[in-house]
This record gives C-alpha cells, structure tokens and sequence, in this order.
C-alpha cells in the first residue's frame, strides 16, 4: 500500500466498538504517529464535541489534537453558516451540535425555526420529533447531520440518527439534507484547511454506504476493515470497490 499524507479515521466500528477500543486500530495509529503523521478522525457521530472525543480516545491510549477531529456537527454548522447566513435554526440534537452551531454564531431559537438541525439524540421525545415535524410541515428546511441508521456497541447495534431522521421525513413528507458521510463536506473542510491533494488522502472505515463511498465519491483511495457495519463478502458484492480491503487493520501492519 502505497503512503498517504492524511490519513482519515471514521470512529465508529473502526477505531472503537462504544466504550471498547479495537486494539488493532490503536496500534495502526500509534504506527502512524511514531512516523510522524498525524492522523484525522471523520465521524458521523453528532453527539459529542472535539473535547468529548478527544477525552474518548486519551482513554483508549490515543493523543490526539483537537483540531484533528471532524465531527459531522461541525460541518452541518459551517454548511448552516455559509449557505444560510442569517438564518435562525431549531437544534434537536446533544452537546457536539449545540456547541458548534454556537461557534459559527448561528441564531438558535425554539419556535418557528428556518432551519431544523437534528443530530443523534440520546434522550429523544416522542414531544421534541413531534414538534420538529410540525416544523418541518409549516416551511422550515430539514438539515441532517447524517443519515447511518445503526451504531455499532459492544452489545450488537443500536439506532443511529438517521433512524430517527427517517422517521420525520416520513411524517413530513420532505427529503432532508444530510450533511454527514456519504456526503463529502467533512473531507472537503478537511483538505481546504491543511492544503492537501486528494491523492494524499485515504478514508479508511467500516461502513460502505458512509465511509467507503464518501471516499470513492470524493475521488480518494479508500480501505474496508471488517471490524463494524458491513461485513467484507457484502462489500465485495457492491459495484463500486474500495481501493483496499484489511480484515482488521493489523493486516497492514
């Protein structure tokens, strides 16, 4: 395999299984780092902030900057703040979205709102979607931080966003714009802000519909690890092909 500049880790499924580790994606890191890269962590995952993350993986043995962390609510709060300047914006979502739609200074407000924002919600309502359909109904966009349906735990898999996302558009009847992988925002702020060409980059993650075609979307050289979501026979099924497959990444060590 060739090397790359940016190395680009989704979380979920392929550094870590919730509160465990995946011990051969440590070591992969550690590898990296005693290289003198610097690896980038691309989650969907809109519950926690950098800080909460970081926090996350110094428990795991893993030091990592916080500018290195792109969260999917830190791009849907830049895409909010570049394309709707202005606008007010209803969050239905934790701490990671409130925190970053506060950063770009977005007009936060809880009735009649331009703009729903929803992100993974832990303590989730059936009163708060209730409210947010009504929302959506009477004009206000509809602005996914992403769209995985489930997420990997220790236990087996839990609903992700994107289940409770499906459950208002089919109340609304309106399509919502996801922001998250497969879309390519996070990767985009990523090489604008440290000046890369996309054949420095790799995109290495568990899950095919988010992490692998992101990066075949995006133009860049993507890895599989079968530690998460899709399983390898699937992905090999699949028309469009990732440029690596690794059952774990000690394969490439």
């Amino acid at each position: 395999m060739k090397a790359y500049k940016a190395y680009c880790f989704d979380l979920d499924g392929t550094v870590y299984r919730g509160a465990a580790a995946i011990p051969e994606a440590v070591a992969f890191i550690h590898h990296l780092q005693a290289q003198g890269i610097e690896p980038f962590y691309v989650t969907n995952n809109a519950k926690y902030t950098q800080l909460d993350i970081q926090k996350k993986l110094a428990a795991m043995d893993l030091v990592v900057p916080e500018a290195r962390i792109m969260t999917s609510s830190i791009a849907t709060a830049k895409y909010i703040a570049k394309h709707y300047r202005g606008q007010s914006v209803k969050v239905l979502g934790q701490q990671g979205l409130q925190q970053a739609i506060a950063a770009e200074g977005i007009p936060v407000v809880t009735e009649n709102p331009d703009i729903v924002a929803q992100g993974l919600t832990m303590n989730i309502s059936y009163e708060a979607l209730e409210d947010v359909c009504y929302d959506i109904q009477h004009g206000a966009k509809h602005i996914a931080t992403n769209g995985d349906i489930k997420l990997p735990k220790e236990q087996g898999f839990a609903p992700g966003n994107g289940s409770f996302v499906q459950l208002v558009q089919n109340v609304t009847g309106v399509e919502p714009l996801y922001i998250g992988k497969p879309a390519p925002h996070m990767l985009e702020i990523i090489r604008d802000s440290f000046g890369f060409e996309k054949e420095d980059m790799l995109m290495i993650g568990d899950n095919y519909d988010t992490d692998i075609l992101v990066g075949i979307a995006y133009g860049i050289d993507t890895v599989h690890v079968d530690t998460g979501v899709t399983r390898q026979e699937t992905v090999k099924a699949k028309s469009a092909q990732p440029t690596y497959y690794v059952k774990t990444l000690a394969d490439w060590l």
